[in-house]
């Protein structure tokens, strides 16, 4: 799938500002951003829930039209569910609606829904509830899936077995867009990376060749109670900490201790995504 030049604003507000993304058949593509980045807007255009103002979306080289929407599944930020029926019959409903579902044994193995199948939708956990709403975004065995924030509110548990059903869905050459506030997630789930700000793609790489470009050796960490004297060359504070990045740890251990700064609690790290998307955006994930 292909994004050209896409823009779309409301009023004066440019929400999505002349951006170009390609999603490669088979990969997960992470989309990643603070609140009021332009994510939302983009995928929604994407889907074809929003028409774009200007610009090309383009799907197997084809702008997208109505065949499109039977070759895509779509797991929302949000959806509300029938009441006062189960799983099982939530599962056969969402099948009737397609001329050729995903049989069902195959849905309720791939999403791990045995254990819920007769439970009430009103009874079902966090972790149960996002499971059967991938399970009803895969029913047409869709093409291309976009995934809003699938585990917004999971616990860590069920983030690690929601991953797992992603990694099954990837693997049967499905292509998926995925947005997340949690940067572990797209590090171990993406196979490329996108970092949208202010309706603007940043950067747009794996995350391997992006810390790559960005970062060197390795990350020293000190909290900083904000004391003002002098820094010590190359270090900067960032969120309430003292940073540096070195390629020669040893030099840099030794110039904080020749500058007499207390060592307690300090991690040495090599940067991750959620560094980059610090140095880049200026902030942390703003949820």
């Amino acid at each position: 799938m292909q994004v050209e030049g896409l823009h779309k604003s409301y009023g004066a507000l440019k929400a999505v500002d002349g951006i170009d993304l390609e999603i490669p058949r088979g990969s997960c593509f992470g989309l990643l951003g603070p609140n009021g980045a332009g994510k939302t807007t983009t995928i929604e255009m994407m889907e074809g829930i929003v028409k774009a103002d200007d610009g090309r979306i383009l799907f197997k080289g084809k702008p997208i039209g109505g065949d499109f929407k039977k070759k895509v599944g779509i797991q929302f930020q949000n959806t509300a569910l029938p009441e006062f029926i189960t799983v099982k019959e939530t599962l056969e409903l969402f099948s009737s609606f397609y001329p050729h579902p995903r049989p069902m044994d195959e849905l309720i193995e791939l999403c791990s829904l045995l254990d819920i199948l007769n439970q009430d939708n009103r009874k079902l956990s966090g972790g149960q509830r996002q499971r059967m709403l991938l399970a009803l975004a895969i029913i047409p065995k869709p093409e291309m899936l976009f995934l809003d924030e699938p585990t917004t509110g999971l616990d860590p548990q069920a983030r690690r077995n929601f991953w797992k059903l992603i990694e099954g869905v990837k693997a049967e050459d499905t292509s998926i867009l995925l947005t997340t506030h949690y940067m572990d997630e797209a590090q171990l789930l993406c196979d490329y990376i996108a970092i949208m700000d202010k309706g603007k793609v940043l950067e747009c790489d794996t995350p391997q060749k992006l810390l790559e470009k960005h970062f060197k050796g390795v990350l020293i960490r000190l909290p900083h109670d904000g004391d003002e004297r002098e820094l010590p060359q190359g270090a900067v504070i960032t969120g309430g900490n003292l940073e540096m990045q070195t390629v020669d740890l040893d030099a840099s251990l030794k110039k904080l201790l020749s500058s007499s700064y207390d060592l307690t609690g300090m991690t040495i790290d090599k940067p991750n995504l959620e560094d980059l998307f610090i140095k880049l955006t200026g902030s942390s994930l703003r949820t």
